[in-house]
């Protein structure tokens, strides 16, 4: 009897530990999972509360041919406040990506809240006569704009 007690123990302490192992390793994996899950989630939240729309309609004044800018006004439609710069706009004009962007608020107020207006012109641009396309990225959110020259 005491020599089937003797494995048996063994094999009950050895399996105790390959489970403890096991566990840890789940545990560690599951709160790494919950922590790209929660990053996700404030990214996501960003981007639900970011939005915007761009207010100028698309007639063949919006672009300034003497002095090479396009001349934009964008509204703030999403529920929080954004920074009224040229680095928050990615500006792609005819599938160029643009760095001559200048921002500013154009409504009076201090900052670009929700509700607010900015005018955003993009320099350096010499643009042919007939169609084209302005795609501005804030935050995540898209909006493409179509003008004529």
């Amino acid at each position: 009897m005491a020599d089937v007690s003797a494995p048996t123990l063994i094999l009950f302490i050895a399996s105790l530990v390959i489970a403890a192992g096991v566990s840890g390793v789940l545990i560690n994996t599951v709160t790494d999972i919950s922590g790209a899950l929660d990053d996700r989630g404030a990214d996501v939240s960003n981007n639900i509360r970011t939005d915007v729309e761009i207010l100028s309609a698309p007639e063949p004044n919006v672009y300034d041919s003497a002095n090479g800018t396009l001349t934009l006004y964008v509204k703030n439609t999403g529920t929080r406040s954004l920074p009224a710069t040229g680095q928050t706009f990615d500006v792609i004009v005819d599938a160029r990506y643009r760095t001559n962007v200048t921002v500013t608020i154009a409504d009076g107020e201090s900052a670009w809240g929700p509700h607010g207006v900015v005018k955003v012109v993009v320099g350096d641009l010499d643009l042919d006569t007939g169609d084209h396309r302005a795609t501005f990225v804030v935050d995540g959110d898209e909006e493409t704009f179509r003008f004529n020259t």
